[in-house]
Formats: structure tokens, C-alpha cells, sequence
């Protein structure tokens, strides 16, 4: 191996690691920006107003770029993937988040690292492992004692149960993702979400929601910041982590993301840090780093 060659195969992972590192970054801000969102614009209309702007912006990097579209099979895996990465993940979350915390929101889903596992293993993508049962045990212990445990931490049932069925979805985008991580992030985000903006306005014209821009400055720089660094800034983070790691170990972020949604819900919008709050947690990161973490090492692909 050359010397060029060495230098390359230490740089790529950290790279990756500062990829990494960047996405837990935005992704935990992403829960603050969302409940500030959901105090003008309606959930569905807010995120279907997110994606399609993300869209735009996607659309004109790889314009720019001269990218090619995927055609055929590959378009239709695509849009399938917009529809798990974006669509029902995200309206399930939007509409939860206008009744649990942000940092609620995101200490149930540090639970995807652990359900991404589960499905690669049912998949065959990845090995079973025991950790992964007594994981799970300590991750759904930390729920139902944020349902169940304390009024503090404001989790009503439905809206967790919406959660834990965007972290099963969640959890497959990622696999899904793993498959796409060879094409450009620009276009597989610019395709995927041209089809999942639109899913989200019907399903708000559905619902009747109203159509409103937002006008409250915390609004507009909340939507502003979902919009680049929310979107396009995390989505292509997130694939070109997927392309080096496993998909198991890309969902990892997810367990690090309430260390920063917790500090900025209580910084920003007054959300309560209590004590109940910090146990449930932990309990469920517990879970998570035992099930996933610990043990074995970031898998990362050849």
C-alpha cells in the first residue's frame, strides 16, 4: 500500500466521524426548530412546507451539478425511500410534536438504532445478537416510564405511539438509504423529496389544515433553518455517512441527539429539564448502548 494510500484509508473515517458528528448536531436542533414550527403553521402543511422548499433547493444543486435523474427501478426505489425517510416519518413526528416535548420526541427515538438493527437481522443485512433483546427491555422500560412515570415530561400516549412507528420507518429509510449511498446525496434528495412533499400536502388538505406562511420571527428563522441546514444539510451528512458505515451504525446519531435537544429546548423555548426527563433518558440510552453500541465496533463497510 502507498503512502497516499495510507493517508486516504485514516482520513476517511474521520472524515465520516466529522460527518457524524455534524448530522447529531442538526438533527438534535431539528426537534427545537420543529415544536417552534408547529406554533404558527399546521403539522402536516409545516412539514410538506419544509420538504417541498428542500426540494427546490436540492434541485438546483443538482441542476447545477449536471447530475443525472434516475430512471426506472432506481427512480422507483427512490421515491419509495422518500416516502420512508420523509413522508411518514415526518408527519407522524410533526403532528406528535404539537403534543409531547422535543425532548421527549427525541429520547423515543434514540430507539432507531435498535430497531434498524432488528430489521438488517430480519433482513439479513447484519448478525443477531442477546445484547439486543436485553436492549430493547431497558429501551422500552425508558418509554413507558415517560408515559407512565411522570406527568413531568409531557409524553400522551397517542403521540408516542406516533413516534415509535416513525422510528420503525426510520429505521428502514436507513437500510433503504444503504442501497442509494452510491448515487449523488443531492439527487437521491432531490428526487426523494419532490415525491414526499407532495404526499404531506395532501394529507394536510385532508386534514384540513390551513395554508398560512409564517410571519412570527422565531417561526420564519425556525422553517429557515429546517429548510437548509435542517434538510439539505443533514439528509446528504447522513448518506454520505451510510456510504462508509453499516446502517446500523449511521443510526447510532440518534442516540446522541437528545444530549442536544434536551440542552436547547431548555435554552430556547423554556422546556423543563426535569428529573424524570433526564432518568427516562438515560434508561432508554442505556438500552440503546448496550443493544448496539457496546461490545461491537462502528461497522464500516469496505
Amino acid at each position: 500500500m502507498s503512502a497516499n494510500q495510507v493517508t486516504r484509508s485514516r482520513r476517511v473515517p474521520r472524515l465520516t466521524l466529522a460527518a457524524f458528528s455534524v448530522a447529531v448536531v442538526l438533527g438534535g436542533a431539528n426537534f427545537v426548530a420543529v415544536r417552534l414550527s408547529n406554533q404558527e403553521l399546521a403539522p402536516f402543511w409545516g412539514a410538506g412546507l419544509r420538504f417541498g422548499l428542500a426540494a427546490v433547493l436540492f434541485v438546483i444543486i443538482a441542476l447545477v451539478l449536471r447530475l443525472p435523474w434516475p430512471r426506472g427501478r432506481l427512480l422507483a426505489i427512490t421515491a419509495v425511500y422518500g416516502a420512508l425517510a420523509f413522508a411518514i416519518p415526518y408527519a407522524l413526528m410533526y403532528w406528535a410534536l404539537t403534543q409531547a416535548t422535543a425532548g421527549t420526541a427525541t429520547v423515543v427515538m434514540a430507539g432507531v438504532p435498535l430497531v434498524t438493527l432488528l430489521l438488517a437481522v430480519t433482513q439479513r443485512l447484519e448478525r443477531f445478537t442477546m445484547r439486543s433483546v436485553g436492549g430493547s427491555v431497558l429501551a422500552i422500560g425508558g418509554v413507558v416510564w415517560m408515559v407512565l412515570g411522570s406527568q413531568g415530561v409531557g409524553a400522551p400516549v397517542g403521540a408516542v405511539l406516533a413516534m415509535l412507528v416513525a422510528t420503525v420507518v426510520i429505521g428502514q429509510s436507513i437500510i433503504m438509504g444503504k442501497r442509494l449511498s452510491a448515487n449523488h446525496p443531492a439527487m437521491t434528495n432531490a428526487v426523494a423529496m419532490l415525491f414526499a412533499a407532495p404526499l404531506l400536502i395532501v394529507l394536510s388538505a385532508m386534514a384540513g389544515e390551513a395554508w398560512v406562511l409564517p410571519g412570527q420571527p422565531d417561526v420564519v428563522v425556525a422553517l429557515a433553518y429546517l429548510v437548509t441546514l435542517g434538510s439539505v444539510g443533514l439528509f446528504v451528512l447522513v448518506l454520505l455517512v451510510v456510504r462508509t458505515w453499516t446502517s446500523s451504525a449511521t443510526s447510532y446519531m440518534f442516540v446522541l441527539f437528545p444530549l442536544v435537544t434536551l440542552g436547547l429546548a431548555a435554552w430556547l423555548i423554556d422546556e423543563p429539564l426535569t428529573l424524570p426527563a433526564v432518568l427516562g433518558a438515560a434508561l432508554v440510552m442505556t438500552g440503546v448502548w448496550f443493544g448496539a453500541l457496546s461490545g461491537t465496533k462502528a461497522g464500516i463497510s469496505d
